[in-house]
């Protein structure tokens, strides 16, 4: 009998940050191992939770959610979202211009399988977030990297971008603040992609995930805010990391720019989203609540906040590590270290994260599963509070000590 394979669709899409290494920390948790997962950007299980006003509104809101709502999002949670991003100086953001999908995941994917004909190419950023490397591969596109500059936090490199645009370029992706370096772009640098977009008569896609969880002096602009009337751009954002609601799946995408010039493309955006019937209604009603509410994550970027001492010690102890360098995270959740290639000989990085994970029982992912181009960097998250946090760092610096030995 014939052997049934998966599709040759999936020859080119990699997820790592949940792959074989996850895999092997779970046999290892069947076998009785306790394993701290510093591999994904999950805020519950370190115990981050939903504010209260959120969970709320949801299970008022319960009893009249137990049907399909449109396809682009129930009224209140598009309103909610347009009036977000007209505060922010996107005074022409409409409600027509949102639509609400089960987490920036699912939206990035429906928006790419309306955009993308086969052998389309994107521009995606290196080091990335995988799902848009995968999306794209999955959408019949070609995931084409530029550069992102270490020495330069992690900001683009803007002359790799413009050199790797060619005839079947049809969009950017921005990721600000960065997954997985935590950089956050500053106004000459969006200035800048919108300006090679503009040039080039591409579309913008920025991820903007990330936006409220800054550090110190960093300031979060959008994209959408450089691109003008000119440039059509696709800002891609929800509530699972500032809001600590990851698992509701709650996120959205909004069109801006020339839409008049985009009206195809949307309609087969709509397509898509009504063939997925609808986003997660009662996450829907969390919206209006989040964006309107009392905006606890101040609380947590803050002097004193969780999230910050965390990331000052992660960065710290990361940079103590003989051979280790850190750039500091600006934004976002993690940190991803640089390993001296003259200090550390390690030829796959992958192979590298799964002895640490049977030596330490800790779980990080290797860089090259971010699309980096070398066996140097890894990706932990620094959500543990600061007591586990100094244990696993602790545990890291101990096996490196081995392998310099």
């Amino acid at each position: 009998m014939r052997p049934i394979k998966q599709s040759h669709k999936l020859a080119n899409v990699r997820y790592d940050v949940r792959g074989p290494i996850l895999v092997e920390a779970e046999r290892m948790e069947a076998e009785g191992h306790r394993i701290l997962k510093l591999n994904i950007g999950n805020p519950a299980p370190f115990g981050f939770e939903a504010p209260e006003a959120i969970l709320q509104d949801m299970v008022h809101h319960l009893p009249h959610a137990q049907g399909y709502s449109d396809s682009r999002g129930i009224f209140s949670a598009r309103t909610a979202v347009a009036h977000y991003y007209q505060g922010d100086g996107l005074d022409h953001v409409k409600v027509d211009d949102v639509y609400i999908g089960n987490g920036v995941s699912e939206m990035i994917s429906l928006v790419l399988q309306a955009f993308l004909d086969n052998g389309d190419e994107i521009l995606v950023p290196a080091p990335d977030y995988p799902l848009w490397t995968a999306s794209v591969s999955l959408s019949g596109g070609i995931p084409v990297h530029y550069r992102c500059d270490e020495l330069n936090e992690w900001n683009p490199d803007l002359s790799d971008l413009e050199s790797k645009i060619s005839d079947r370029t049809r969009a950017i992706v921005v990721i600000n603040p960065n997954n997985p370096t935590g950089a956050v772009y500053s106004p000459e640098t969006l200035s800048a992609i919108a300006d090679i977009a503009r040039k080039h008569d591409l579309v913008l896609m920025s991820d903007e995930i990330y936006e409220k969880i800054l550090y110190e002096d960093a300031t979060h602009l959008h994209t959408a805010s450089y691109a003008g009337d000119d440039v059509f751009c696709l800002t891609f954002s929800g509530l699972s990391k500032a809001y600590r609601v990851a698992g509701f799946r709650s996120g959205w995408v909004v069109a801006t720019g020339p839409r008049y010039r985009a009206t195809d493309f949307l309609e087969g955006l709509t397509l898509l989203s009504n063939m997925r019937m609808c986003a997660n209604v009662p996450a829907q009603h969390a919206i209006q609540t989040a964006l309107g509410g009392h905006q606890s994550i101040n609380e947590l970027v803050l002097p004193g906040g969780r999230l910050l001492e965390q990331r000052d010690l992660a960065h710290s102890m990361l940079n103590a590590i003989p051979g280790v360098s850190c750039v500091k995270p600006r934004g976002a959740l993690y940190c991803f270290p640089r390993l001296n290639p003259e200090v550390y000989k390690i030829e796959d990085d992958q192979e590298f994260v799964l002895d640490l994970l049977r030596e330490t029982r800790i779980l990080v992912t290797h860089g090259t599963g971010f699309n980096w181009d070398a066996s140097d960097h890894f990706r932990l998250v620094t959500l543990p509070c600061v007591d586990d946090l100094t244990e696993a760092l602790g545990r890291i610096g101990d096996y490196l000590a081995t392998l310099r030995d």
